[in-house]
Order: C-alpha cells, then structure tokens, then sequence
C-alpha cells in the first residue's frame, strides 16, 4: 500500500494485484499499530525515522484521523545482558539521528511510573516513536494512493510471472495478463511462492504470533514498553495504551511457530498475562476483550530483504519484513519509488545496502 501511494504520487503507472477482497487484509491487519525507529540496524533506522514523520503528519496533512500517538517507545532492562544489549546500541543509534537515551531504574519510573521497581534496572527511552491505528492508516494510504492514480485488483490472483530473455515482461492473474516493466513481491508472508515464480528461492517463512486487546480505561501510559529478555516460551513481550483507552499486547513465541496457521491458542494469553502483570501490576485488574494471531514474514537475520534482483531485471523485492510491515512500510514505499525513477539519496543507499538481496545473512537483527 505505501508503495503504491509513493509511486503514483510521483506520476508512475501502478496496478496492485490483491487475491483479498479488499485492502490491507493479509497481515497487516493483525498488527497492533507500534511505529518506531528505534531499530538496531542503520537501515532500519532510517526508514523508521521516514515512517514516523509520514503518520505523525498525516491527519494534519490529508485530513484522515488515524488516532496516532506520539508516547515514546521504552526498551526495559531487569538483567545485565539486556543493559548491556540497549546500551552498547546507543552510539549506532544516536549516530543514525534517532532521538534515545538511557535512563537508570529511577529515572525510568518517573517517566513510567506503572513500572515495578523490583529488578528494575533502566532502560532506553525513544520520545519520537509512537502509534495509531493499523486500520485507519492502511485505509488511508488506500484512499491517497487511489487518488494519486493507482488501481487495485482485488480478488484477483496471480498465477505466474512472465519473464523473457532474464527480464519481467508480465503479470497472469486468473483475471488475465498484464504487462509491465517492473514488477514489485510486497506478499508478505506469501512472497515466497511469488519467488518461485521466477525461479528464485527466498528465505523467507511465516512465523505465528498472537495479540489482544483489553477493555478501555483512563489514560495512565504513554509509551509503547518492551521487555527483551527472554522466559519460558517466550523470547520477548510489548505493550501500550491505545488513544482510545485499551491496552493492545503482543508475545514473540520462542521457539518459533512455523507456518500459515492464524488460529488463536490457549497457550498465549496465560503466558503474557503473566510476564506483563509482573512488569506492570496494575494490569492485573483489566479484562481481556480478544486476541488474534497474524504472521510476521521472517528472514534468517530478522531484517527485511529489499531491491533489485541480479537474476531477473525488473523484478524488486520488498519482503521479509519480519512483522515490522506496518511501521518500516511508509519510509520503504518511498524508497522502491525513487529505486524505479533512479532518484536515490544517500539515506536510500544506506537501507539498500542494509537490506540487501546478495548479503551473507550471517548476522541477527539485536532488536527485532
């Protein structure tokens, strides 16, 4: 969607392809709505950094509400390997121009004061990150890319790529064939399969992960919390407070959940319930109103493969986002914009590199 709304915003022809019945009914709508720059990865970072000033002005700048908040993301620490891990990210971070410090357990608790002081030992805080509506913004960058120009084909599937001579030459969908120059796999969990239909094998496979909602109360937090250290099935858990008063919650299982299965288990909200009643006590009392499940594409290294392939000319990848599409997703839009017009910065050199297709994938994303 944001690639779509950036490409016809600039005058390019473009035509989405869609098997859903509508807009933003893959993952994206299973997302809870964090958008941030704080990343451990310069790539990253200056995407999140785009992102954000792209849904922070949007009401002021198309009059679409998207109940965005800017409260902040904070990283909590209770162990040494978790300071260690925050703090030893601060130099990349602060280097790429994200606004974060490190704060001690006491200056924290003035900052969040729901937090429990045992085993508190700090944590960073990022004023500039916030959240809205996963809902609202995607059916806004809809609205806006229609307006620029776009098409969408909705329920509509595509069945194969047509390449000749190494190069792209058209789309078959069970709608018909459409011709095109340069082809873009934004599928999500799915690009794999539209990899194979070039012949290329992409490391990229979805991984389950669940999320819930509570009832609304009175405001009381503002920042997005996020504890990275690890417990018994989970390898880390994050949470906010809504706009409108819910306090929406996600876990990242560990060992990973492998596979295409979005039906919710018994086994996640005892599991969350707990480790976030612990950080926060006054959670206890909130009644649960559902949960969900989604899929975040991932790649062996947790950060997104982007650009260019060196195989098949025309054809651009923009997948494994590792179920950062929501947050990373308005800067990258921009960036596959000004890859296909030959108009990139120095900002759009850095995130190419990062994320490249050819790189080793030998490393991993600290702060995924």
């Amino acid at each position: 969607m944001p690639a779509a709304w950036a490409m016809a915003r600039s005058g390019l022809r473009v035509l989405v392809v869609d098997k859903l019945a509508s807009a933003g009914q893959g993952s994206n709508k299973a997302a809870i709505g964090g958008i941030r720059a704080t990343h451990s990865e310069p790539a990253k970072i200056h995407l999140g950094l785009r992102s954000l000033e792209i849904a922070s002005t949007w009401e002021a700048t198309y009059g679409q509400p998207i109940e965005w908040e800017t409260g902040g993301y904070s990283f909590v620490a209770h162990h040494a390997r978790e300071e260690a891990i925050l703090k030893n990210l601060l130099e990349t971070q602060k280097a790429s121009g994200l606004r974060i410090d490190w704060y001690d357990a006491e200056a924290l608790r003035e900052r969040i004061p729901s937090l429990a002081p045992e085993g508190l030992l700090g944590g960073t805080f990022s004023p500039g990150d916030g959240h809205c509506s996963p809902m609202r913004f995607g059916h806004g960058l809809y609205v806006q890319a229609v307006k620029e120009g776009a098409e969408f084909l909705f329920r509509t599937e595509v069945t194969g790529l047509e390449t000749d001579s190494a190069r792209i030459r058209a789309v078959q969908t069970n709608r018909g064939r459409f011709e095109a120059p340069i082809v873009v796999n934004a599928a999500g969990a799915w690009a794999a399969e539209v990899g194979r239909m070039v012949g290329l094998e992409h490391p990229v496979r979805p991984d389950s992960h669940e999320g819930g909602v509570t009832e609304p109360v009175a405001h009381f937090l503002d920042p997005m919390v996020v504890d990275i250290s690890p417990g018994p099935g989970s390898a880390n858990y994050y949470f906010f407070q809504h706009a409108t008063g819910q306090i929406i919650f996600c876990i990242t299982p560990s060992p990973s959940i492998w596979g295409f299965d979005t039906r919710e288990t018994s086994q996640f909200l005892p599991m969350v319930a707990k480790r976030m009643v612990t950080l926060m006590p006054r959670l206890q009392q909130l009644r649960v109103r559902r949960t969900w499940r989604g899929l975040y594409p991932m790649t062996p290294d947790g950060s997104p493969i982007v650009g260019p392939s060196k195989e098949v000319e025309g054809y651009l990848m923009a997948i494994g986002l590792c179920g950062q599409g929501f947050m990373l997703g308005p800067g990258l839009g921009e960036v596959l914009d000004r890859l296909v017009r030959d108009a990139l910065t120095d900002d759009d050199r850095i995130v190419l590199e990062g994320l490249s297709p050819t790189r080793s994938f030998g490393g991993h994303a600290a702060l995924k």
